[in-house]
């Protein structure tokens, strides 16, 4: 059997996986158990090609009988001389008139793509739009299951898909890339790419919506996606690029300060306020940040003033601090940042008072005693306190008695 392998539909490459991890999660691909389970492999394609009617199931393991539907639905259990015939039994299920057949082909599909997956995505697709709404529904549901784990399928036109006039339809377009783009970081930013790029500003802020999914992982095309949002003419298309940055400066934070310094002269009132927070994401160590800070102190701005006065101890200290805070508070206009700046700009050891001055004298070193100092320089022996010359003395006088 065959192994699937993704590949970018434009070069043919294979394509990375966005997180690395063990074998394949098969659970969103197997159904319900059911009587399909137990079918004796030699009656699945008889009863799935309507060449008997009915196939008892043994009492070990169950007992009943399994239908038309069991069989459908256990196509991808037949044996591999086999397979040829189960690929062409459930092409031929999920066209039938009757929907219940219909479903359980849906429902089969799944695994039979794991081992021969040749046209059934294009069929599957095509029950999106089936006048059975169960069967439409199913579809969708199967599709968002699935597509992150075939998400280069020839037969998968993710663009006409999002592309749908139908809200309800487009909504659920959307859902399936973004299982896409959670499990294969590069397909979904394929698609955000485009959809950036188109007039439709509903498919423009769908996408934008997305970006958050591919931040840590997107890399260098992920930020391009990120800076194309946060120039987009669209308020509510820049203010999703802006949720964004907090997460992109805890992976990327020099990427994070140029998109930040990029977005600085945004004037939309939401976009700019999400653009001040992702300023305490920033690392305060890079000197490009130290500087947006300092220039964003002095903006014309109040909020983003605020934001920057705030952040000036993180990025200064001492003496520069202190210059900077002094000049900031001769233009500033706010009395309340004024009166914060001139407290950041205060020095006690110049400007404090007497106690506080004093903190910052050094302490004197000790002065001994003349006299001590000058019996030991007869002596030749250090000082003695006067409690161990008595004691001495106490024992001279015995021992002349």
């Amino acid at each position: 059997m065959s192994r699937y392998i993704a590949r970018d539909p434009r070069t043919g490459l294979p394509l990375s996986r966005s997180k690395a991890g063990g074998g394949r999660n098969l659970g969103p691909l197997t159904p319900e158990l059911g009587k399909w389970a137990v079918l004796p492999l030699e009656m699945i394609i008889p009863l799935a090609t309507s060449e008997i009617k009915a196939a008892e199931i043994p009492l070990g393991e169950g007992g009943g009988f399994a239908t038309k539907q069991d069989a459908i639905v256990a196509l991808h259990r037949v044996r591999e001389e086999e397979l040829d015939l189960a690929h062409d039994a459930i092409s031929e299920a999920i066209d039938e008139d009757d929907p219940r057949l219909r479903i359980s082909a849906i429902l089969g599909l799944p695994r039979m793509m794991l081992r021969r997956s040749e046209n059934l995505m294009y069929q599957l697709v095509v029950r999106l739009d089936d006048p059975d709404p169960t069967v439409s529904d199913l579809a969708w549901e199967t599709l968002e299951r699935i597509a992150p784990i075939f998400p280069s399928s020839s037969e998968l036109d993710m663009e006409a898909l999002l592309r749908k006039t139908s809200k309800k339809q487009r909504d659920r377009a959307f859902k399936v890339l973004k299982a896409i783009s959670k499990e294969w970081v590069e397909a979904g930013c394929q698609h955000i790419e485009l959809l950036l790029k188109d007039e439709d500003v509903d498919l423009r802020r769908r996408s934008a919506k997305l970006l958050r999914v591919i931040t840590e992982r997107g890399g260098a095309v992920g930020w391009d996606l990120i800076a194309w949002a946060l120039e987009d003419r669209d308020a509510a298309v820049r203010s999703s690029g802006a949720d964004c940055l907090p997460k992109l400066a805890s992976t990327e934070p020099r990427i994070a300060a140029i998109l930040v310094e990029a977005s600085l002269g945004e004037r939309d009132t939401s976009v700019r306020m999400k653009i001040l927070r992702a300023i305490k994401s920033l690392d305060m160590q890079n000197p490009r940040v130290a500087r947006l800070i300092i220039d964003g102190a002095s903006d014309n701005d109040v909020r983003l003033r605020r934001a920057c006065i705030s952040q000036l101890s993180a990025v200064l200290t001492g003496a520069s601090l202190r210059e900077a805070a002094g000049e900031l508070a001769r233009t500033e206009t706010d009395p309340d940042l004024k009166r914060q700046l001139m407290a950041l700009a205060f020095d006690p050891e110049m400007e404090g008072t007497e106690e506080e001055k004093n903190r910052f004298l050094a302490e004197l070193d000790p002065v001994e005693d003349e006299n001590e100092q000058h019996q030991l320089k007869i002596s030749g022996d250090p000082p003695q306190r006067e409690g161990h010359k008595q004691e001495q003395g106490r024992q001279v006088d015995e021992e002349l008695q």
